[in-house]
């Protein structure tokens, strides 16, 4: 997990939509939120070169290596034989998406969007043959993640999953997935920033996601990408690709070259916690301890979160916050709204110390230091 490096300049310009199935969501601004969904602290780390596939020494080319076009077709060719068969389509009664084959046993990640709130499905082999019955083992909504497992394993081929902890921005990476359908596509990019932290547009009631230490990509996702793969050329998932970015000035298009994956460690962590436990028992997230939402000003514009409900015997609740509060800032961060806060949030880690400063519901105000909990996974 990890924190942002660049959050408000990079929401300010654009918004994200979903890539999966399902419907895209809003960004309305009054739903309440459990705590606003928050994530653990860290910044980008450091990376190390991958190799490309082929190389007759099995090592990297050195600083300014010329690589021929030969030699990165044959890498691309290489990576795409090799990953391909571990990209799934999972199809719901309300749309299909994709997923990656995580063992021998059947389990198969994805985002939690594209599972929605089904509970069966139907998972279709990029190698072909009649579609394979799975089930749902759990979800972690708060960070877009689910685990299914086929009724049927056999055959099934895993998937690598490397460390997103080394990934250096500049490094080739292909996204494997199903957009619109279309089984098995294959596009290319590079990853082009790290650390990111994006939220999710709710849906309904329940809490938008909020994806820490995200991977930025110019590899094309589209609808039904969501939940498949991000590769390296050492063919190694290193993300799964869950967002794309929408342009506000162009009627909310989506914004070429703009998307965003979810870290394989994250994933992996996730994905091993839900089949060893059942479900996710350590998001390893922050939380104040505080149920909240947008509060709307007199000019129409977010003015603040507002708390609706504190946790008995939580950081918030030690610290003297009290519902009808307004949360005004984190730690000197304005939190206008909601995501706001969720993103502030996401810089810190369980056990942390933070300076809130609130607006009292008789107009004073105050700031208090918040020991922060660990977010329960249910939110």
């Amino acid at each position: 997990m990890g924190g942002s490096t660049s959050r408000a300049a990079l929401l300010a310009a654009v918004a994200v939509a979903l890539a999966g199935c399902g419907g895209d969501g809003g960004t309305g601004l009054t739903g309440s939120v459990s705590d606003s969904v928050s994530g653990s602290a860290g910044g980008p780390p450091a990376v190390t070169a991958g190799r490309l596939p082929g190389s007759p020494t099995g090592t990297p080319p050195g600083p300014g290596a010329p690589v021929s076009p030969q030699s990165l077709q044959a890498a691309y060719e290489q990576v795409i034989a090799k990953v391909l068969p571990s990209i799934v389509q999972i199809t719901t009664g309300e749309g299909l998406g994709s997923g990656v084959i995580y063992d021998a046993a059947g389990h198969i990640v994805t985002n939690a969007h594209v599972v929605g709130r089904a509970r069966r499905f139907q998972v279709t082999l990029a190698s072909g043959g009649p579609p394979r019955p799975a089930r749902l083992i759990s979800t972690f909504e708060l960070g877009d993640l689910a685990v299914i497992k086929v009724d049927d394993p056999r055959g099934l081929r895993p998937a690598a999953f490397g460390a997103s902890s080394r990934l250096r921005v500049g490094q080739f990476v292909l996204a494997m997935g199903n957009p619109l359908g279309l089984s098995g596509s294959v596009t290319d990019g590079i990853v082009s920033a790290l650390g990111r932290t994006v939220t999710e547009p709710a849906e309904g009631e329940g809490p938008a996601a909020t994806i820490t230490n995200a991977i930025q990509t110019s590899a094309a996702i589209n609808p039904g990408n969501s939940g498949g793969a991000l590769v390296d050329l050492a063919g190694k998932v290193i993300g799964i690709p869950t967002l794309t970015a929408v342009n506000p000035e162009l009627g909310g298009g989506q914004a070429a070259g703009i998307g965003f994956a979810i870290p394989s460690d994250t994933a992996v962590d996730i994905t091993r916690q839900i089949i060893e436990k059942g479900r996710v028992v350590n998001t390893r997230r922050a939380a104040l301890g505080v149920t909240v939402q947008t509060v709307i000003g007199s000019d129409g514009l977010p003015a603040g979160t507002g708390v609706v409900r504190v946790t008995p015997g939580g950081g918030a609740a030690r610290a003297g916050i009290k519902a009808g509060d307004l949360i005004l800032s984190v730690n000197g961060t304005a939190t206008p709204t909601t995501q706001a806060l969720s993103e502030v949030l996401a810089d810190l880690d369980p056990g942390d110390r933070a300076r809130v400063e609130l607006r009292r519901s008789n107009g004073s105000t105050a700031t208090v230091t918040v020991t922060l909990s660990e977010l329960p996974s249910g939110g």
